[in-house]
């Protein structure tokens, strides 16, 4: 038995047989043979009523851990999740299998309120999702109490982390709900969490004697890759152009003035894709969004108030076009690919300029001295998994825990190891001109411009300040301008560089002297000559899906996605509510002649085998 507050990764003992009704609901309701990794344990422990914290990577079924116990429990299973706008969905794909669903939000108005109002208090519904700050309302909490709760389920649980990447006030209450229902058992669930974020979580959730259960944030379909950044958008469109033909995607961009110039950019270079970010009115938002889940091939050019919750299984590739402010930040949204388990692509452009801006940004945040430190860590982290030359999974997992990872040979730097050099000269030479500037002429400048004094450039900016006279001028010339914004860069990153004042100027740190002085040698990645596509200069999307479908299966997997595509318009949902990609083709794959071997089929339950047997079948048929 695992300890209350063990975080190491579990998984059920060899042997332990699975609760019958658990097992059952798991078949019967969703289609699966069998549990995945640690979700059996996770289940029996909170159908025996048990706490639980639980940390499992996006597209790992964390929802099963609750949605089974809901079912095998008396009682209505409460649901607190942020995500208003995605609830109808939610609601939408548990009906979709016979399970009695409602949600209350502020989207509703007063008849639909008292209709599920209604059902809760009847014990007509098996989940009720709230959001959090519905929780604060007396007269909710009132209807609470009038029935009879099976379970508490706080999804998204990082959100109470004022340390994490997404932190929303309303979750500091839910500790109450342990204080007005003791007896209910509560599992908090999230997908990306360090160890100091899961006790924050077990400490502000009252969860501090809840089992944890932390599975492996390795996502191995995800193939991992960062390349410098020199036309992002130019380079962005031969992403999806070259590897991504037609497939769904996320892009994510700092700004909303850049959300709005890519979303342009890609519909003007024939790629379909729509802007979302807290600027747009709330109905543009929702609309985006929704056309995002329901339709195929779509691009979501979107800031990061965009993904947490989207439930769309294929989609094929996450692209950053500014650096993430931290590892969890990345690992969540990066996340929201490949969840049905199919190759996908997480893809970042990253330059100089990046770090300036992000390094600016903390220097002149709100919060004090300690807000700024942890901010700075955070960055540190992610500038670190960006250098590295190691493998980007191998660094990335250990980031959240899991030590000895060997390398994965799925990354750009296992596909395409990056060689290093020793750039301490360099290094010295840069920070020297930065020196001479500051302690000589009592001036601070950007990196363009110390760039150009060690390149012997005669520019307006040197010449009229007489810098061509500096004993570094032209010492820099063995170096191209891109290795030597490579240099600026990973000194910053290595924290021998600082960023300064609100037009970004270079300052030197402590750690400088130690370069300057000999002391200390600097080791850096070398700049590629071209931008680095690794060796997966083929498409891994769309044609990936049926890359290794038989001829003969093929066609039949893009009949059964174009009944899909029709029955989901019919009924206004998205097309993974009818049945996922990876159903569709293992059904095309393996052909079933009968109702009774396509209820074997993974993913095919009761009721969407009564629902949707027969025209599986028809489409089977057709010529």
């Amino acid at each position: 038995m695992v300890s209350p507050t063990d975080e190491r990764t579990t998984s059920a003992p060899a042997g332990s047989p699975p609760t019958g009704d658990a097992l059952d609901v798991l078949r019967r309701v969703f289609g699966y043979d069998a549990f995945r990794g640690f979700q059996q344990d996770v289940v029996e422990h909170v159908v025996s009523g048990g706490d639980a914290l639980v940390l499992m990577p996006t597209g790992g079924g964390k929802s099963l851990c609750y949605q089974i116990p809901a079912l095998v429990r008396d009682g209505v299973a409460v649901v607190v999740s942020p995500l208003i706008a995605l609830m109808q969905d939610q609601v939408d794909a548990l009906t979709a299998v016979g399970v009695r669903a409602g949600f209350l939000n502020s989207t509703q108005d007063p008849a639909q309120r008292r209709r599920v109002e209604a059902a809760y208090l009847a014990g007509e519904l098996d989940l009720l999702y709230l959001a959090p700050e519905g929780l604060a309302v007396r007269s909710t909490l009132g209807l609470l109490e009038r029935g009879r709760i099976a379970l508490f389920a706080i999804d998204e649980a990082h959100c109470v982390s004022q340390w994490g990447h997404d932190f929303r006030p309303d979750y500091l209450n839910l500790s109450m709900l342990h204080e007005r229902w003791p007896d209910v058992p509560r599992i908090a669930l999230t997908a990306t969490a360090t160890r100091a974020t899961r006790t924050e979580i077990a400490t502000r959730l009252r969860l501090t004697e809840a089992r944890h259960f932390v599975a492996s944030f390795d996502r191995p379909n995800i193939q991992y890759r960062i390349v410098p950044k020199r036309e992002p958008r130019r380079q962005l469109l031969s992403l999806l152009r070259d590897e991504h033909p037609g497939d769904a995607g996320i892009v994510y961009c700092l700004s909303r003035a850049s959300v709005e110039k890519t979303a342009e950019f890609l519909v003007a270079n024939g790629i379909p894709a729509l802007p979302y970010h807290a600027g747009l009115d709330a109905t543009t938002r929702a609309t985006n969004q929704q056309r995002f889940l329901r339709e195929d091939g779509l691009v979501m050019v979107a800031t990061i108030a965009f993904g947490m919750g989207i439930d769309k299984p294929d989609v094929r590739f996450v692209a950053h076009l500014d650096l993430p402010k931290s590892v969890e930040g990345y690992y969540q949204e990066t996340g929201r690919a490949g969840r049905d388990g199919l190759p996908s692509t997480a893809w970042l452009a990253y330059g100089l300029q990046d770090v300036v801006q992000q390094r600016k940004m903390i220097e002149t945040s709100e919060g004090d001295l300690a807000h700024r430190r942890n901010l700075a860590a955070h960055l540190d982290a992610m500038l670190a998994l960006c250098e590295t030359v190691r493998c980007r999974r191998a660094q990335l997992l250990e980031y959240f825990g899991e030590t000895g990872v060997a390398a994965c040979g799925n990354c750009d730097t296992c596909l395409d190891p990056p060689e290093s050099w020793d750039g301490t000269v360099a290094a010295q030479k840069l920070l020297s001109t930065v020196y001479r500037l500051d302690r000589e002429r009592n001036q601070r400048f950007g990196a363009g411009h110390s760039i150009d004094i060690l390149l012997g450039k005669h520019t307006d900016k040197i010449d009229q300040h007489g810098h061509d006279s500096l004993s570094t001028f032209g010492i820099g010339a063995e170096l191209r301008e891109t290795e030597w914004r490579g240099v600026v860069r990973q000194l910053l990153a290595e924290g021998l560089l600082a960023v300064e004042g609100d037009y970004g100027t270079l300052a030197l740190t402590e750690a400088s002297a130690d370069v300057l002085g000999r002391r200390r040698t600097v080791t850096l990645r070398k700049e590629p000559e071209r931008p680095a596509a690794g060796r997966s200069a083929k498409p891994r999307g769309a044609a990936t899906v049926v890359a290794d479908l038989s001829p003969a299966a093929a066609p039949v997997f893009e009949r059964l996605r174009a009944w899909r595509a029709a029955t989901a318009k019919e009924q206004g949902v998205p097309a993974y509510v009818i049945f996922h990609d990876a159903t569709l083709r293992q059904i095309a794959a393996e052909p079933p002649a009968s109702l009774a071997e396509l209820s074997r089929v993974s993913g095919v339950g009761e009721n969407k085998l009564a629902k949707y047997g027969d025209a599986i079948l028809a489409v089977l048929t057709e010529s």
